[in-house]
């Protein structure tokens, strides 16, 4: 009897331990407001290099797949 009671007890805390770990929150989940900002910022970037050089951009793009040839040829 003595045996189911530490076994109970020790599954009692580990149980308690997982619910604090969850309502109190770890600190070592990863810094998520960061790569919100660098998600955003890489968004902002491109949208600024396609709105002043989305032209040349597309011509570049043009250019490069007109020169790629068939392997033999």
């Amino acid at each position: 009897m003595h045996t189911v009671l530490n076994a109970m007890d020790r599954h009692r805390r580990e149980v308690l331990a997982a619910l604090v770990g969850r309502v109190g929150g770890r600190r070592d989940r990863g810094d998520v407001p960061g790569w919100v900002l660098i998600t955003l910022m890489t968004a902002g970037i491109v949208t600024v290099l396609w709105g002043v050089a989305g032209d040349r951009l597309v011509q570049m793009f043009s250019d490069a797949l007109g020169s790629v040839s068939a392997p033999g040829r």
